[in-house]
């Protein structure tokens, strides 16, 4: 391999790492609380409010639900308005952030609900506040199962990244598109592949471990 494609593939994959890990920070961000939401508004939750849960569950079903090549297609306007483009590594950022946060917020409601409802009724009769009991027992105990689940997201991210090069968002799928299936060049395919397959194994195996030593010191 000459130096002309050891530098395209590194800089595609540097391209890849800002968009999955900038998208996995942001859907934490939105995907958190929400997903807080959706499990302590939930029938006998600490703050049942089914009318309010309904609502937002169907509109996390409905983020959901559209697969991703669409919604990237059909928020073009939205990014155009948000970052300036709708092409580009940056500009891919927004709608995988808007695909991840429903998926996150659905594994951190259900990170939250495995949580034994003995602690629960320990705090509750304790006179504990029900934000007190959300940010002081549910997130320290279901803590590894949120950083299992945060993996789970950016491991999806590293998939929807590289659909993302099919409308030119830039990284590896976007070089595996240009280089490798339209000017016929299987190694590039063939590398990219590897590289996209490093990733998912890298992030998996880290989130993993931290999980394992959280779930050790619980």
């Amino acid at each position: 391999m000459n130096a002309a494609a050891l530098n395209m593939l590194w800089t595609a994959t540097q391209e890849t790492l800002l968009m999955v890990g900038a998208a996995t920070v942001l859907a934490v961000l939105g995907g958190l609380p929400l997903g807080i939401l959706l499990a302590a508004t939930a029938p006998e939750g600490i703050l049942e409010n089914s009318w309010l849960n309904r609502v937002l569950g169907a509109a996390v079903n409905i983020g959901r639900s559209i697969p991703f090549i669409i919604l990237m297609v059909a928020i073009i306007p939205f990014t155009r308005r948000v970052v300036g483009t709708s092409i580009g590594t940056t500009a891919a950022i927004v709608p995988l952030t808007i695909a991840a946060i429903p998926f996150f917020a659905r594994l951190v409601e259900g990170a939250l609900k495995e949580v034994d409802p003995g602690v629960i009724e320990a705090a509750q009769s304790m006179g504990t506040t029900p934000f007190q009991i959300i940010f002081k027992v549910l997130l320290p105990e279901a803590l590894p199962s949120l950083v299992l689940a945060v993996t789970v997201t950016a491991v999806n991210l590293v998939g929807y990244s590289a659909m993302a090069g099919a409308i030119g968002g830039g990284g590896l799928g976007d070089l595996a598109i240009r280089y490798g299936y339209q000017r016929f060049r299987g190694d590039v395919m063939l590398q990219t592949i590897a590289i996209l397959v490093v990733l998912v194994q890298g992030v998996q195996m880290l989130g993993d471990k931290l999980a394992q030593r959280l779930y050790q010191r619980s």
